[in-house]
């Protein structure tokens, strides 16, 4: 289908305005878990080498493209995590923009519209920026978007990249590759095998994992085998039941209404557009691989299957758009709309208007973040340059702070992951680590591991500070211990 000029044109524009919007609104968002990269970014452009603590080489990021782009971007001035923010925003404008992109290759307009004004102000969508998750969704699209017109080497350059975003990017890669084969086999070869493209997707990841493989010893984040061990805890819960939990979130009419529209658009589908099965098996084997692996639910695992759904919404809205009633309205003699057309149309406005009410309470950062903040640089300020700070979150803590850091949830050290076995708790782990590592300060919110202030931080340590966190809208005080 040819894009016209005019529809192209509002596109853009409409990706341009969510991108200076969104980049206004959101530059403040936050929460821990991006600021681990943050800080190999940060390490990273002092020289300090791709580690989280210095002179540890252990590959604790799942993005290496996302820190090096963050180092390489550091220069042009403000603080990584804002930087981080821009990247997401300008990402989340442009996945809408590809969806519509999709969409108008084959022929499906009124997705497009859905894709390109819904899934960015989709709450699931933004919670996660600061991330590279926005960066990864965006990448994939562009890759069946590339796909879907035939560019073969823009689809191996987007499939590679998100690979290096997110190492599940593989999926679009290997779905993508084995469309290509069965319709090459089916044409009796007369469609030539892109080689270009794919000696393009080697070339762009062989050297990572080549380096990565020396420099880390595996090209494997530890990250994965840390979250599948947290997947195991009793007090956690796995990506497949997390995922119900996260659809419980979403229970207000707008979300019900989205649900009937994707469920209208798998039948209209079967019916009609069975292209769509192609990008539909994105969002279903990513699920199915997260269920297999069974890591910990994260609810930034579950942004990645809101492309897909806003495209089953859309698809429903397409159908509604093709309805052929006996009303129509003529629009200066020469615009048609159908009453189809025209509900189709009122059901969007509806739905971009109910989603973007919810946009201001986004805007805040996590709700421990000004605590984790305040004591990072009080630990910066106030302790030695080399002291060990153990804690159970490390993000904005290690960011700030710059201390090397013991991690009890086992993202930076694997052989406290490997402590979280079934039935296994964060408080087990962290009396492992504290006896095993010995930092010399323990950064901990009250009563949460009884056990340890009990036992250890009683006998060998005092308190150094402490943080009320009424004066930082948490509803928990959070302590440092100087454990000599």
């Amino acid at each position: 289908m040819k894009r016209s000029r005019q529809s192209l044109g509002l596109a853009i524009f409409v990706s341009i305005l969510i991108s200076i919007l969104f980049a206004g609104w959101f530059q403040s968002r936050a929460y821990d878990d991006p600021y681990i990269t943050y800080r190999y970014a940060d390490n990273l452009r002092r020289g300090l080498g791709f580690v989280y603590n210095p002179g540890e080489r252990v590959q604790s990021t799942t993005t290496p493209l996302f820190t090096l782009l963050l180092a390489a971007l550091s220069p042009l001035g403000g603080s990584l995590p804002r930087l981080a923010n821009l990247i997401g925003v300008l990402s989340l404008a442009a996945g809408g923009l590809l969806l519509w992109d999709l969409a108008a290759t084959w022929n499906a307009p009124w997705a497009g519209w859905v894709g390109l004004l819904l899934y960015p102000l989709f709450p699931l969508a933004i919670t996660p920026l600061g991330s590279e998750t926005p960066l990864y969704i965006a990448l994939c699209l562009g890759a069946f978007a590339a796909y879907a017109r035939g560019h073969y080497r823009l689809t191996a350059v987007c499939a590679a990249l998100a690979v290096l975003t997110r190492p599940d990017g593989i999926l679009v890669g290997v779905i993508l590759a084995a469309d290509f084969a069965i319709h090459h086999f089916r044409r009796s070869s007369r469609t030539p095998v892109p080689w270009t493209a794919i000696l393009i997707f080697l070339g762009i990841l062989l050297p990572w994992f080549i380096f990565a493989w020396a420099y880390f010893g595996s090209p494997l984040p530890v990250t994965l085998a840390a979250k599948q061990q947290q997947g195991a805890m009793a007090v956690s819960q796995r990506f497949a039941q997390g995922f119900l939990t996260t659809l419980g979130w979403y229970k207000s009419w707008r979300y019900g209404l989205q649900a009937v529209l994707a469920l209208l658009g798998i039948i209209y589908i079967f019916l009609r557009a069975r292209q769509w099965l192609l990008f539909l098996a994105w969002p279903v084997l990513y699920f199915a691989a997260f269920s297999i692996l069974g890591v910990s639910r994260y609810f930034w695992y579950y942004t990645p299957l809101l492309p897909g759904f806003f495209i089953l919404a859309g698809l429903g809205v397409q159908a509604i758009g093709g309805l052929r009633l006996r009303y129509s309205l003529r629009l200066k003699n020469f615009v048609s709309v159908s009453a189809g057309q025209s509900l189709s149309a009122c059901l969007l406005v509806i739905l971009c208007l109910a989603q973007a009410s919810g946009l201001p309470r986004l805007r805040q950062p996590d709700s421990r973040y000004a605590i984790y903040h305040t004591a990072g640089e009080w630990l910066a300020a106030h302790t030695p340059a080399h002291a060990v700070v153990g804690a159970l979150e490390v993000g904005i803590l290690g960011y700030f702070s710059r201390h090397p850091m013991v991690d009890f949830a086992g993202l930076i050290q694997p052989e406290v992951g490997a402590r979280l076995a079934v039935g296994g708790d964060y408080e087990s782990a962290a009396l492992w680590a504290v006896g095993h590592y010995q930092p010399q300060y323990l950064v901990l919110f009250r009563g949460d591991f009884p056990l340890l202030e009990q036992g250890y931080v009683a006998q060998r340590c005092r308190l150094a500070k402490a943080f009320a966190g009424e004066k930082y809208g948490f509803e928990k005080d959070l302590a440092v211990f100087r454990c000599p």
